[in-house]
């Protein structure tokens, strides 16, 4: 493992542990084995052949719940005379089960029927087990931030500059919100699959069994394991819902990455810090150092991840008229790419565990900046009629920095309302937050619902 040429084996290897079960080579072939088994016990529902005895379908079910190493070895040695991985698996399986009619195992089938449905199976239950349960986790993460910190004025920045202040817990629910509409389009996203044979037109099963309604049997079988029948396909199944499946991850990803980098610049900015490991060292010259490393390291994960999402979905929706196989090499970095977002996430998670609010720094900013009072005084000040109000307090803002004591010169020395003057006086920047609190509650109150 030290000599990996990927870091996610390598470096990572003891973080990525459950990836194993559904990318390698070796869930690969267990996966195209259960498709195969599912699709034989489908068979002797249809009664087409001499029904299985009941000692063989305990041996389908055994190879389904109980694929070994030695499985997969067998299958590897198959091949390496074959030279063709979805024949060796059918070859490895007529020794495996011990079937009376051998010939029920890949019937009428083409590899590409084993392959994606076997890959459609892998990604669903990655998705379920893995992948929306950490989705999950960083959303709680955030809501429990963003509750904690709803009331806590916060500086806000647009273009880099000061601009209207808000509340820490708002800016967090900005990510919750964004986060959680991907949660539920990646929890409700369909996956199509395709059983049809050759071209897609179901022809060697006709061929052998005419009368039978081999399409009708196919939609129900897919459907049986919540995969959504593709009706008009080539050799191949188009991919497009695996494309739309990366493509919002790729989605989710950017929305992270947005986040991690806020992060990072709050950090740079002190009004986020984290808390510092006494057993940790961040920098070998610099003792003093707290680096913002899980940020950064989820940063660049998720580039890699969507770079190759991107080639993922572009490249597996085209193939050369029936068939080709550029696909082949290509689905098989599926791994590799969830992987890099999954261990991006994980990062993410420990920077946020270790995130601590500066509260004390973003109100003392906050009560720093007068200016921003600007825009709430023009604004009040057009509703009751002062001639062009942003223009005058642009004159006494813009690249200046006016003081509280200057602003309530400038408002008392307009011909308003004393009660327009003493609202405008009143004000403070720590305070001009809007409905940011109520916008978190609702923000909190609708991913509460999603997540249920």
């Amino acid at each position: 493992m030290y000599k990996a040429v990927s870091p996610l084996d390598g470096r990572y290897a003891s973080r990525m542990t459950k990836h194993g079960e559904y990318f390698s080579e070796y869930a690969l072939m267990y996966y195209r084995c259960k498709m195969e088994l599912l699709y034989i016990m489908a068979l002797d529902e249809a009664k087409l052949f001499e029904p299985l005895s009941s000692e063989e379908m305990e041996k389908i079910q055994d190879c389904i719940d109980n694929f070994t190493d030695k499985d997969y070895q067998r299958i590897k040695a198959i091949e390496d005379v074959t030279k063709h991985d979805v024949k060796a698996c059918e070859m490895f399986l007529r020794e495996r089960t011990g079937l009376r009619d051998v010939n029920m195992i890949h019937f009428a089938l083409t590899s590409e029927d084993a392959n994606n449905l076997a890959y459609t199976f892998m990604l669903k239950e990655y998705r379920s087990q893995v992948q929306m349960p950490q989705l999950k986790q960083l959303l709680e993460k955030l809501m429990e931030l963003a509750e904690k910190w709803k009331t806590i004025p916060f500086p806000c920045r647009t273009h880099g500059q000061k601009a209207s202040p808000s509340t820490a817990g708002k800016e967090i629910a900005v990510f919750i919100n964004r986060i959680a509409r991907v949660y539920k389009d990646l929890k409700e996203h369909r996956f199509y699959g395709k059983l049809g044979g050759a071209v897609g037109n179901y022809s060697a099963m006709l061929a052998a069994f005419p009368d039978f309604d081999w399409l009708t049997f196919c939609h129900n079988f897919m459907k049986k394991y919540d995969i959504e029948p593709n009706i008009a396909t080539t050799q191949i199944e188009d991919h497009d819902s695996w494309a739309g499946y990366f493509d919002l991850s790729r989605r989710l990803n950017n929305i992270v990455m947005d986040l991690d980098v806020d992060c990072w610049l709050y950090i740079s900015y002190e009004l986020f810090s984290e808390k510092s490991n006494a057993n940790e060292v961040g920098s070998s010259t610099m003792p003093h150092k707290v680096n913002p490393i899980n940020f950064e390291n989820s940063e660049g994960n998720l580039m890699l991840s969507n770079g190759m999402l991107t080639v993922l979905s572009d490249k597996l929706c085209r193939s050369r008229m029936q068939r080709d196989l550029s696909d082949s090499t290509v689905q098989r970095n599926m791994g590799v790419a969830l992987g890099h977002a999954y261990l991006a996430i994980g990062e993410t998670l420990r920077g946020l565990d270790k995130l601590q609010l500066n509260e004390a720094n973003c109100i003392a900013e906050l009560n720093d900046s007068p200016e921003l009072l600007a825009e709430p005084i023009q604004t009040i000040l057009k509703i009751v009629g002062v001639d062009d109000p942003y223009t005058l307090l642009k004159k006494a803002s813009r690249g200046q920095k006016p003081t509280k004591e200057s602003l309530v010169e400038l408002v008392n020395g307009l011909d308003i309302d004393q009660k327009i003057k003493d609202r405008c006086n009143a004000m403070e920047s720590v305070n001009y937050i809007g409905d940011a609190v109520r916008i978190c509650d609702l923000v909190l109150e609708n991913t509460n619902a999603i997540l249920k």
